[in-house]
């Protein structure tokens, strides 16, 4: 990171998705090494006050453990539940400094990527993914020429697992993410 943020930019993260049960959930969180690990916070269909209430448990279990925990979503929201950071694609200055990530899916999204300033990103789907089913994966050679395309750090992410990581750093990934390889 540039100086804008204090926390340590993590190379395992976490990604909510409404399919995991929040008691598996909040064990995976809990689970990330300390210090080590960070949360991407999206739950977006999740009614609004749930939503909040679910985010504010795991800024609780973020904080006691050190983890970045960033928000899905717009980087005023991002700044106003006191995330460390925001996902997505707004592009918009926050009142304080927050970590900033983007997906990417195909090059537009990488040139994306370069112009928004980023800090880092999530490329994906790497392997097929139960959170995308019928989705087309990348693959390992489309994944390292969309790795090469960024300047920033990327993060594999979709149907990867611990296993995958000695073959990770090969094909461009500094990190990885996961929702059913850490849930599960």
């Amino acid at each position: 990171m540039d100086g804008r943020h204090r926390k340590k930019r993590p190379a395992l993260w976490l990604m909510t998705d409404e399919r995991v049960a929040p008691a598996a959930l909040l064990a995976a969180a809990a689970r990330l090494p300390k210090g080590g690990g960070g949360i991407v916070f999206r739950h977006y269909r999740t009614e609004p006050l749930a939503r909040r209430a679910l985010f504010e448990v795991l800024r609780t279990i973020a904080r006691r453990r050190r983890l970045v925990l960033m928000l899905a979503g717009p980087v005023r929201d991002a700044a106003a539940w006191r995330a460390d950071g925001a996902h997505g694609r707004d592009a918009r200055r926050a009142a304080r400094p927050l970590l900033r990530s983007r997906a990417v899916h195909d090059g537009r999204e990488a040139v994306a990527v370069r112009r928004a300033g980023a800090d880092l990103c999530f490329v994906s789907p790497l392997f097929p993914t139960r959170s995308h089913v019928g989705g087309r994966a990348l693959g390992r050679v489309r994944f390292a020429a969309l790795a090469r395309q960024v300047d920033v750090p990327v993060m594999a992410l979709g149907g990867v697992r611990r296993g995958h990581r000695p073959m990770l750093r090969g094909i461009g990934a500094d990190g990885w993410a996961a929702i059913d390889g850490l849930t599960d």
